[in-house]
C-alpha cells in the first residue's frame, strides 16, 4: 500500500550517517539524494531502499511529537545486527532485540531512537 515514508531532521549530515550505518544490516543503503536546489528551496532529502527510495529524511524543522518507523527485516540476526549498528550510530536502545509475544507469537523486534527521537524499529515476523 505504501510507495514511501519521510519525515524532517534537525542535523541532515549526523542522520543521514546514523541511518546509513543502522538500515545497512537490513540490505538497506543510501539510493538517492536530492538538493535544496532540485527540490525549489524544499531542503536537501536522502532516499534509502533496497530497489527504489522507500524512506526518506529531510531538512526542516523536526515534527513536535516523533515518528516511528519499523524497517522489515529477513532473520532474526539481521534485527540483533540492526539494533548493533545503530547504537554504534549513536542510536538510544528503544527495546533491546528480542519476542514481542503480544503482538504475535513470532514477533521478533528491536527498537532504537535516531538523533531525533523517533523510534526505529526492525522486525522479523518468521519463526526461529
Amino acid at each position: 500500500m505504501l510507495d514511501h515514508v519521510g519525515y524532517p531532521v534537525s542535523d541532515y549530515l549526523r542522520s543521514k550517517d546514523f541511518y546509513s550505518k543502522a538500515l545497512a544490516p537490513l540490505g538497506c543503503r543510501l539510493l538517492m539524494e536530492i538538493t535544496n536546489e532540485q527540490t525549489g528551496g524544499d531542503g536537501d532529502h536522502a532516499g534509502f531502499g533496497d530497489e527504489h527510495p522507500d524512506f526518506w529524511i529531510g531538512t526542516g524543522k523536526p515534527q513536535a511529537t516523533n515518528t516511528h518507523v519499523a524497517f522489515t527485516a529477513k532473520s532474526r540476526a539481521e534485527v540483533d545486527a540492526f539494533h548493533a549498528a545503530a547504537l554504534a550510530a549513536g542510536g538510544t536502545d528503544n527495546g533491546a532485540p528480542g519476542l514481542r509475544p503480544h503482538y504475535h507469537a513470532t514477533y521478533y523486534a528491536a527498537f532504537v531512537l535516531d538523533p531525533d527521537g523517533n523510534n526505529v524499529e526492525a522486525v522479523c515476523h518468521d519463526p526461529a
